[in-house]
This record gives C-alpha cells, sequence and structure tokens, in this order.
C-alpha cells in the first residue's frame, strides 16, 4: 500500500506542473521559490510515508503440554441376591 501511495504521490507532483497554465513572466525568484517548495513538500511527504516501520512478523506460541493422571481404576466381580438367588456382575471400582 505504501509503494502505491508513493507513485500517485510522484505521478502527481510530476504532471501538476504540466497541467496548470504557467504565468507568462516570474519575477523576484518565484521559479525558485515553487522549486524549493516542491522538494521541501516532496521531502516531508517522502519522509512520512518511509518513516513507518514494517510490521512485526506473527509469533506463535506453542502451548505447553498438559498430563493428566487419571485414576487407577479396576473391574471387579460382585455377587449379589436378586430375589430369586445369588447373581453375579462386574463393577467398574476407582480409587
Amino acid at each position: 500500500m505504501g509503494k502505491i501511495a508513493s507513485v500517485i504521490v510522484a505521478v502527481t507532483l510530476a504532471t501538476g506542473p504540466l497541467l496548470l497554465p504557467a504565468p507568462a513572466a516570474a519575477e523576484n525568484g518565484q521559479i525558485a521559490a515553487g522549486v524549493v517548495g516542491g522538494l521541501i513538500g516532496g521531502a516531508l511527504i517522502g519522509g512520512a510515508l518511509a518513516s513507518r516501520p514494517p510490521p512485526p512478523p506473527p509469533v506463535y506460541y506453542e502451548p505447553a503440554p498438559v498430563y493428566v493422571e487419571e485414576p487407577a481404576c479396576r473391574v471387579v466381580g460382585e455377587r449379589y441376591w436378586d430375589g430369586y438367588g445369588w447373581a453375579y456382575h462386574r463393577i467398574r471400582v476407582c480409587d
């Protein structure tokens, strides 16, 4: 974007004097004042466009690993009375 803006400014400053009608006579240093004013203006605009620092590169930080200690579980067979007789079923027991 900065290059495009500087090209537009350069083209505008270069074609400006060609499009405007010039007075018939220049007296008392009017041409020198115009040249100096154009150079100072160009330096100010060029300095403003060139002084912007480039944006920093993107930074990615990898998240730290997360360790989860799962509880020790085991399957235990259990005997119970269901009303008609003894039955067995397996249940999971975690500490």
